[in-house]
């Protein structure tokens, strides 16, 4: 019989919920294995069973970036009217996630975590993710909705329009109260302009 597990699922998550709040507030600097510990009430044994190390740590940020992405956008419905479900993935996961995960974001989209190998830990989960934005945007594909643009580049559009927004957002350069306006505007008119694309 093995040994039983001292630190289970719910101190995991524990743990990361205790480092997403100090990357957010501190900075990814800050987040260092005595940190976390801390701030749960645990011990380092407890953060090194889980992930191994302080770099362990970041790339179960990144992961659970993506995470939530995903399961947000699995859970998002869908209408008659694939262009407006992508928008809505937009505002409702994307912008969302940003907003009320910035450190999260910063880890996971813009990979702020120092060192950019720490990154390739996470890639497969945000490939699972981008699946699933893939699945929506090929809706609009089979509703003659694309014209000449192909899939992939159809969602590489998307994303980057969602990060720019985001990042604009979360730098303060957007008017409060316009957000959601100016990410509704913007996503749409993206969205549309795949339908009139032409091959060159």
């Amino acid at each position: 019989m093995g040994r039983p597990r001292i630190h289970d699922a719910r101190t995991a998550e524990a743990l990361l919920d205790a480092a997403e709040e100090i990357a957010q507030r501190d900075g990814v600097d800050a987040v260092t294995v005595r940190h976390v510990a801390d701030a749960v009430g645990t011990t380092t044994r407890a953060v090194y069973s889980a992930f191994g190390s302080k770099d362990g740590l970041l790339v179960g940020l990144g992961r659970r970036a993506f995470a939530i992405l995903q399961r947000d956008l699995e859970a998002m419905p869908e209408t008659a009217d694939p262009a407006a479900d992508l928008v809505e993935a937009g505002l409702q996961v994307f912008r969302r996630f940003a907003v009320e995960h910035p450190s999260l974001y910063r880890i996971g989209i813009q990979q702020d975590v120092g060192d950019p190998a720490l990154a390739e830990g996470y890639r497969d989960a945000a490939w699972q993710a981008l699946e699933v934005l893939d699945a929506r945007v090929e809706r609009l594909a089979a509703a003659g909705q694309l014209g000449a643009t192909t899939p992939r580049d159809a969602r590489r559009a998307f994303h980057a329009m969602c990060e720019g927004l985001a990042g604009m957002e979360l730098r303060g350069f957007m008017p409060p109260g316009e957000q959601e306006r100016a990410w509704r505007e913007a996503l749409s008119a993206v969205v549309r302009g795949f339908a009139g694309a032409r091959s060159t």
